[in-house]
This record gives C-alpha cells, structure tokens and sequence, in this order.
C-alpha cells in the first residue's frame, strides 16, 4: 500500500502542534510498517532528519501553502497531481484541510473548531476559507480523525457526522518531558528566575489563551502572598496579541514576568519540570498538550474548566472558571499553600499521564488510515 501524508508542517524548529502530531505518529507508523511505502509531501525544502525509514519518498511542490489562494492551489491541484504521479492508495492530511478533487480515499484530522467558537480572532481571509471548506472536507474524507472526545462532540454537534466516521487519537507527552532533580531545577531557575520559584505557562501568545486574566490572577497572588516569586510565560508571539503587550508594558509586577519567546523542546521540558506549577488558562483547546507534558514532568496543573483540558487532566488537575481571574488567583494561593495538595496532584498527574501514549495513539491512526482502502 501507497500512503501519502501531507507533511507540510514539519518544520525544523517550528514543529508546535500539527507538526508534532505528524512527527509523532510517523515516526512510529512508518517504522512499525516496513511492508507499505510512505510519500511525504512537503511545501518547501525539507530537513532530512524527518525521513524517518527507508520506506519514507520525500516529495517536494511548491508553492509554500500559508494563505487560502495557496491552500485552495496546493491541494486542489498539487496534492492529485503528486498523489496520480505516485499511484497513492490513501492520502492524509492532519491539518484540517485536504483535497476536494482527487478520487484517492483521504484520511482527514481535524484537531478542533476553535473557528466556529472564536471567529473574531481568525484573520477575516483564513475565517472565511474555514467556514466554507471544512463542512466540504468532512463530507469528502472517508475517515475523519479527531484528538478529543470533546473535539469529536463538537464536529458532530456543528456538522452532523456520522458518528461511526470518526476516530479518536489522542496525544501523548513528548519524550524529553521528564521529572527534573534538585540539582537540575535549581540551574533553571538560577538561569530564568534568579532562583526563585516560578508559576508557568506554555504555548503561543494569542487572546485565545486568555493571558491577560493570568496577569490579573497573578497580580492578586503577588499582593495577597507578598512573595518573590516570578511568572514565565514560554511561547512564540502569534497573531492578535497587541492588548496583551499593552497590558503588560503598564502592568504592576512587569519585572516579575519573563517572556522566554519559542524555545525549543529540550529547553522547553527543562523549564517545565523545573516549575512549581503550569497555569494554562486557555479558553478553547482541541486536547492541551501543555497540560499533559506537565503532568508527566511531574508538575501539579492548574487549568480552566471547559473544553478538552478536563478530558485530559480528569482529577490530577485544579480548574477555574476560564472568565474569573479571582478565581483562578484562589488556585494560585492554595497551590502556594497547601503542600499536601501538591503533592497529591503531582502523584496523580505522574499517573494519568502513563494513560497517554505516542505507540496506542500511532496504532488507533494506522486503524484510521487502513478503513480507507477498506
């Protein structure tokens, strides 16, 4: 069998979300399946360390697809030409989007919909292509792959699926992320916090994570506590973030609050395990990875009450209502007191994390991909 994968987001050093999905579960399928032939297609020069096996083709057709005239170019007439050229039996795609004119069965991964639910910070073009495309791609793809039971209610509440079209895949946390020694935390936060204590937060700086209600939580925390301790947001600058940086250049405890930018995901790993705790405050997520790579890292998870996140964390986490900064200053303050509880969360986050596994994951996709030569 012939299986080719829109692989357009495996990027080197700019893997984030999609890109670590792809590289997580082909990393592993195409090794575990020596027997099928795999066509990676990427959009640009790609970085040799991700052809993974020898049965791995790299195939690369331009234009780079970053906006919806090139979306609407690079798989409507690129994606057939490449899949006709290569004899494909099954094409994946795990950004969301595929082809609407070829004939090849199309295995289709669609993370979340947030879109639908956020419309106003989506650029007016991209919103646009969105909305009219992806009722068009799940009715056009044979399997349709989901990472949450969350997601799945959603895809089938705003589109009506067939329920029996649809697989769950979960995510897993990656493998750098480990417990950290005393001794390597203490070189973090000599290196990041001048050797305090640090709350954390990872992922992109965008009005969907809802950051400007951390900086008020902390603010209640840093006033009520009285404490040295810092803030560590870690993540690249995305789109829509104007209010944020106003906010935080005027704001109180400015110098108690580091901005890393992107770091990579040693890097990243190492300022996770190091933290006292991760406060993920999004408002909207198809799963959370941040919160389950804590977890694994052995660090207690504070998080909002809605979308995926309960779904992952289940009881090994604290919640707050995603609208209330008082309320999720409260968790900050009990995390801060209550040593007991800590540890309580720690031990069952270590443990729900285990749940999680990249080999399960990879082997519930490979299930989805072959129901398409069925």
């Amino acid at each position: 069998m012939r299986i080719a994968i829109n692989t357009r987001f495996l990027l080197h050093g700019q893997l984030e979300g999609i890109g670590n999905f792809i590289f997580e579960h082909f990393s592993r399928i195409t090794r575990d399946h020596p027997e099928h032939e795999f066509i990676f297609i990427f959009d640009r020069p790609y970085d040799r360390r991700y052809i993974f096996s020898p049965n791995v083709t790299a195939v690369v057709t331009g234009p780079p697809a970053r906006h919806p005239l090139l979306w609407k170019l690079w798989f409507d007439v690129k994606i057939p030409a490449v899949l006709k050229k290569y004899k494909a039996d099954v094409f994946v795609s795990c950004d969301g989007f595929c082809s609407l004119t070829t004939k090849v069965p199309q295995c289709l991964v669609v993370h979340d919909l947030s879109f639908l639910h956020f419309s106003s910070l989506i650029p007016k073009t991209q919103l646009l292509y969105y909305k009219y495309y992806t009722p068009r791609f799940l009715k056009t793809a044979t399997s349709i792959v989901t990472v949450s039971e969350f997601s799945s209610n959603d895809i089938i509440k705003q589109y009506h699926i067939n329920p029996g079209k649809i697989h769950i895949v979960h995510n897993a946390a990656r493998s750098v992320f480990r417990e950290l020694n005393s001794d390597e935390k203490m070189k973090v936060k000599e290196k990041y916090s001048l050797g305090r204590e640090y709350f954390l937060y990872t992922g992109s700086i965008h009005p969907r994570k809802n950051l400007i209600t951390l900086l008020k939580a902390f603010s209640i925390f840093k006033r009520r506590q009285k404490s040295n301790w810092k803030l560590i947001l870690a993540g690249r600058l995305a789109w829509k973030n104007n209010d944020f940086l106003k906010s935080l250049k005027t704001y109180k405890y400015r110098e108690d609050v580091i901005l890393t930018g992107y770091v990579e995901d040693e890097e990243l790993a190492r300022l996770t395990g190091a933290a006292y705790a991760l406060v993920y405050p999004s408002i909207w997520e198809g799963f959370g990875m941040p919160v389950l790579e804590a977890m694994k890292s052995n660090v207690p998870v504070i998080t909002s009450k809605n979308s995926a996140m309960q779904e992952v964390a289940n009881d090994a986490a604290l919640y707050f209502d995603p609208g209330s900064h008082q309320e999720l200053s409260e968790q900050m303050m009990l995390i801060y007191k209550d040593e007991q509880l800590r540890s309580k969360l720690m031990a069952a986050g270590l443990e729900r994390s285990h749940e999680f596994m990249w080999e399960k994951s990879a082997e519930k996709l490979w299930d989805a991909i072959a129901i398409c030569t069925q």
